[in-house]
């Protein structure tokens, strides 16, 4: 009886021992699952990501092949802003060419353009004039305080460890240093303003409505209608005519710089954006330059608001962004 208890003790415990082993392996091959399905998920981020990109990168290159072509022949992009979307490879990519003349050079406007802007943004009238010169004087290269602007003294009287460059803009993006610009404020003129046109006023024939809006003494009746002739000359392809209540006209040409926007979005909703300013060149060993090259799923200055004025939904992922002097050549210099 001993002995048959012993043995039935024996089974027992190696049943248990058995069904520790059992569950420790299920553990193990739960796990193993578990981080195989992760690897196979970075790897297919991955692989959408780089898919994404080399469409930006076509959409790149198919706008950069528009903008090669002579500006007054048939079919050649617009460089006014408008969306068009391009299929390649049964994705769509949503590609946008703007002529930086079309926009306000915060480095070279005249002093009125640069009022109407604000003014047509909502900024008080007072505010303007403030903001005006205390741009002029942060670009300026003297110390010379402009009668209602702003040097050393005055940002140091605002609280501001720093004061006004006394040099150009570097960037768009620099005007949010002058005192006196909001947040507010510079998001409403952001999609309006450059540093690379190099003009003192704008191209209306690629200009949008809301450039157009900054225009001294224009009224949105007149704009309407010339955006109206504007819109029947290129459909027909006749001459863009130009808008007589533009003082501040400054025309473009194939070397004036210009602003190419490609976004995709593939088949899981993964976005990827890639926005350029390249200025075009006459020589064949170097016809281009990138001045400006920011990319990324999530930049808040490119999904913010599309060409149109309408926001795209928001995304999730990492950003990167380089500017000056890329060179699309290879072996080119600067």
């Amino acid at each position: 009886m001993i002995a048959r208890h012993d043995s039935t003790r024996q089974r027992g415990v190696a049943l248990i021992i058995v069904l520790w082993i059992i569950t420790l392996l299920m553990v193990i091959a739960a796990s193993f699952i578990q981080t195989m399905r992760t690897d196979v998920n970075v790897v297919a981020n991955s692989l959408v990501r780089v898919k994404s990109e080399a469409l930006a990168d076509a959409g790149l290159q198919r706008a950069l092949y528009e903008l090669a072509k002579p500006q007054n022949i048939d079919g050649r992009w617009t460089t006014d802003g408008s969306s068009r979307e391009w299929l390649y490879r049964d994705i769509v990519v949503n590609i946008t060419m703007q002529d930086e003349t079309g926009k306000i050079d915060i480095n070279r406007a005249a002093d009125a353009l640069m009022r109407g802007l604000l003014l047509s943004q909502a900024v008080p009238e007072e505010d303007a004039t403030k903001l005006v010169d205390a741009i002029a004087d942060w670009r300026d290269a003297d110390s010379n305080r402009r009668l209602k602007g702003a040097e050393a003294p005055e940002y140091t009287a605002a609280g501001l460890s720093y004061g006004p460059a006394n040099a150009l803009f570097q960037s768009t993006e620099e005007l949010k240093l002058v005192v006196g610009m909001t947040p507010e404020i510079f998001t409403r003129i952001a999609p309006l303003i450059t540093i690379f046109s190099g003009q003192p006023g704008i191209n209306e024939q690629v200009a949008t409505r809301e450039v157009l809006r900054a225009l001294p003494n224009v009224n949105d009746e007149q704009i309407d209608d010339y955006l109206t002739r504007r819109d029947i000359a290129r459909a027909s392809r006749r001459p863009i005519p130009n808008f007589p209540q533009n003082l501040f006209r400054s025309p473009s040409n194939n070397q004036t710089p210009a602003r190419i926007r490609t976004e995709t979005m593939v088949s899981d909703g993964n976005r990827f954006v890639r926005e350029v300013v390249v200025r075009r060149y006459t020589d064949p060993k170097r016809p281009y330059a990138y001045l400006s090259w920011k990319e990324g799923r999530d930049l808040p200055e490119l999904l913010s608001q599309n060409p149109d004025g309408s926001k795209p939904p928001a995304t999730n992922g990492n950003t990167s962004a380089m500017t000056l002097g890329k060179m699309i050549s290879p072996g080119a210099t600067p």
